[in-house]
């Protein structure tokens, strides 16, 4: 595994955290937007996570991000305040080094100590390694949304996956 410190990312962190958005847009079926996203539509993005009091994290390689992780609430109603929706993505040259797994433990420690009761991840079904990734922190599968995503020309099945903290 690389060496890699995680920190709380600031606003000077946004555009390597965009470069990496913008390569799963493209190429990977772990978001389901189409369009690249704009530096500024991430921006807004990362102020209303702090705003929110919502995390942001970042593994570093020396000044290089590697992987970044966050949470925000699952839906908007006020019932489900206690439920956070989470995402971990890893810059293509770094995958495979345990840096998720290095992000995951810090998300699920700071949902712990901001009293989360339950991280929800929203994973495509296509995506194996990371149903299985999610299984190794205790995360089980809660349902299956079937066509529900369109990209790349095919519709696309969704996993939801679960953790009581």
């Amino acid at each position: 595994m690389s060496k890699v410190h995680i920190v709380a990312a600031t606003t000077t962190d946004i555009p390597q955290i965009l470069e990496i958005v913008n390569h799963n847009i493209v190429h990977e079926t772990c978001i389901y937007d189409t369009e690249k996203r704009t530096l500024e539509a991430q921006l807004m993005w990362f102020e209303n996570q702090l705003n929110q009091n919502y995390p942001v994290i970042v593994a570093k390689d020396g000044d290089k991000i590697v992987g970044y992780a966050s949470y925000a609430q699952y839906r908007p109603k006020v019932g489900y305040r206690f439920s956070m929706e989470h995402s971990i993505y890893i810059h293509p040259e770094f995958q495979k080094q345990g840096i998720g797994k290095v992000l995951l433990t810090e998300l699920i420690d700071l949902a712990t100590k901001n009293n989360v009761h339950v991280l929800i991840g929203g994973i495509d079904a296509s995506n194996q390694n990371s149903i299985e990734f999610h299984k190794q922190f205790g995360f089980e599968i809660v349902g299956r949304m079937n066509e529900v995503g369109y990209k790349f020309d095919r519709w696309l099945d969704l996993v939801w996956m679960q953790k009581t903290i």
